[in-house]
């Protein structure tokens, strides 16, 4: 058997690193303004530097932490005006994004988004939030991919942390019944082929979820 390189065994420790930060900030477990110190997440997960170094980069990059002088690497905060902004722009063009990927959906691609809604069901009976938002962000970024704009994906791609660190503190303090159910509907609109009902529903559904966690 091939023994893995030194460099490849830091990069597989840093994904692990980098996964298990990245979930705690999502779960709210480490919350915006907490310092992260390299020697301290070291020896928590009994490692060289190296490796934390590399997964705090990658933080970074993804805008999970942000780096502030005297103070190094801390939880990135997000206010209610920067969500309340995301949700005005996802009104404008998540309709319009739905709208073009209609013209060109196929049979697999409803039963995609089934499939998507199914394991959010089952991600709730396991109260593991991590796959709830990402899930719930495959979803809905079909559109932004299928839409065929770079210029829609590339506003989603800014977006999509936004709204999954906003959807982390407030499902800490809300319930993520019906989750699932709301985007099964939202797949019976669109296998209607009707454009103008389907654009309504996902506004609806993205105006119902800021009504309930942002007033």
């Amino acid at each position: 058997m091939q023994e893995k390189s030194p460099i490849a065994t830091i990069h597989s420790i840093s994904e692990q690193v980098f996964t298990t930060l990245k979930k705690d900030i999502l779960a709210g477990e480490l919350q915006p303004g907490t310092r992260l110190l390299v020697l301290d997440i070291a020896k928590k997960f009994q490692i060289s530097q190296a490796p934390v170094r590399e997964a705090l980069e990658r933080l970074k990059q993804t805008g999970f932490i942000t780096g502030i002088p005297n103070k190094g690497s801390v939880v990135s905060d997000i206010t209610a005006k920067e969500i309340k902004d995301v949700f005005v722009l996802r009104e404008i063009i998540e309709g319009y994004a739905v709208r073009q990927s209609m013209l060109g959906m196929k049979a697999e691609d409803y039963g995609y988004l089934e499939s998507v809604t199914r394991r959010m069901h089952e991600a709730h009976l396991a109260n593991d939030l991590l796959a709830i938002l990402e899930l719930d962000m495959e979803f809905h970024g079909f559109f932004y991919k299928r839409c065929d704009n770079h210029m829609i994906l590339e506003l989603w791609n800014q977006m999509k942390l936004k709204v999954m660190r906003f959807m982390a503190i407030s499902n800490r303090h809300f319930s993520t019944d019906g989750l699932a159910d709301w985007h099964m509907r939202l797949v019976d609109v669109l296998r209607t082929g009707n454009s103008d009902a389907t654009e309504e529903a996902f506004i609806e559904h993205m105006r119902s979820y800021k009504m309930i966690h942002l007033n």
